[in-house]
Formats: structure tokens, sequence, C-alpha cells
């Protein structure tokens, strides 16, 4: 057990039940050129959670913490898709369409994948979501199930949607979740300083917030030595 400082109050992390999971850091999101951009987004105001996540990937990776990431995306057919989610927005490109970076959020696709600079390794589970929250039609309660896990450290984007979602999710299942703020991201700053205000309220009624260098002092902090 190590204490992480963090808000409202130190966060107990215990690696052996503990798990990174990394959210929807696709090229569709955070690349120019993408999904996230044609909407008309700054995709500059994700892109800069993509460093301290480099630096916390390889942290976890060498203290064998357990790590897995997540995709927001479709079947190509579209059978997994709601219609109200295909048409919300009314722009002039939506899922499924063709975009530069092929078929947008349909899973096979370029765009749909995790960009180069934390794309995950042998072991690593990647878990596509047609939702937004991670646990929703996937296959992520029966992971944390098998393993024993009761605590996330939580990074991605955007912090309000699908980061914000799957912590909820999360919540209501009782697994305790770490959110980094440098880690997450959102296209607009507000939204992103909002949400993490929203995670901490009341006690940390949906859990705690953090900064990726708390995190990696603790997982490279010495063992403590056995008592006796």
């Amino acid at each position: 057990m190590v204490q992480i400082p963090a808000q409202p109050y130190d966060f107990v992390f215990d690696p052996d039940k503990a798990a990174l999971l990394i959210i929807d850091m696709q090229r569709d999101f955070v690349e120019p050129g993408g999904f996230g951009a044609m909407l008309g987004n700054d995709v500059g105001q994700l892109r800069g959670a993509i460093a301290p996540l480099v630096g916390l990937l390889a942290a976890a990776r060498q203290a064998g913490l357990f790590v897995m990431h997540t995709r927001e995306g479709h079947k190509p057919d579209l059978s997994d898709l709601h219609e109200s989610k295909r048409v919300r927005g009314k722009g002039t490109m939506t899922i499924g369409d063709s975009g530069p970076m092929g078929r947008i959020l349909i899973v096979g696709e370029p765009g749909h994948d995790i960009i180069p600079e934390l794309y995950p390794i042998a072991g690593e589970p990647v878990i596509d979501k047609p939702g937004k929250g991670a646990f929703y039609d996937t296959e992520l309660a029966d992971i944390v199930a098998q393993r024993g896990l009761t605590q996330l450290i939580v990074c991605g984007v955007t912090t309000e949607v699908c980061v914000h979602t799957t912590v909820r999710e999360a919540n209501d299942r009782g697994i305790d979740c770490l959110v980094l703020a440098d880690c997450t991201a959102s296209y607009f700053p507000e939204f992103h300083e909002t949400a993490l205000r929203m995670i901490v309220a009341q006690g940390g009624i949906f859990g705690w917030v953090t900064d990726s260098a708390s995190v990696i002092s603790a997982l490279t902090a010495p063992a403590e030595p056995a008592a006796g």
C-alpha cells in the first residue's frame, strides 16, 4: 500500500489490485485531420496529455502494473450503432462516413486505432467500446472481476465525456478511480477543469484526482522492508 497525494484526500494505492486504464487515445480524436478536428475542435488541447501519458505508461510497464486501453468505435456494418448517436450533431460527416483516416470510428480503420506514442504491447487488452463508458457492452467488467481489481488509474480523452462516464460506471461497481489531471484532456479546457472538480466534490463523490508525477513516484518507490 502506498499513499498518493490527491484531492480530496490521499489515495491508498494497492498495485496488486489496481490497473491503468487509458481511454480512447485514438488517431481520430487526437491527431490533426481526424474526426475531432473535422468537427471544428482544436486537437492541440488533447495532445498536451500525450507526453505525461508516455512517461506514466513507461513507469507502469516497468513496475508491472496491469495496463488496459479502450477505443470507441463500431462494427463495419454499424449494427452496434444506435441511430440516435449516428445522427446527433447534424454534422455533414458522421460515424461510418469516409474521412481522411478511413471510415470514421469504424473498427479496423486507421483513425480508429490508438496513436503510436501510446500503442499497446503484448498482454495489454484493447477494449473496443460502442459507447462512451468503457463498461457498456464490453468485456471490461469481466476482466476486472477475473483479476480482482478494485482500483483504476484513469487517463485519456475526453475528460468530461468518455473519462467521466467510465469513472461513474466504475463508481457504481464499487471500483475506486484515481483520475490524472495532466493525463486527461478536453477540447474545451473549461470542461476539463469542471469535470475534475465534479469527481472530487462532496468528499470524492466519484473518485480522486492527482497528477502523473505523484503516481510515477508511487510506482517507483522502493519497497518497504519487511517488519522484524
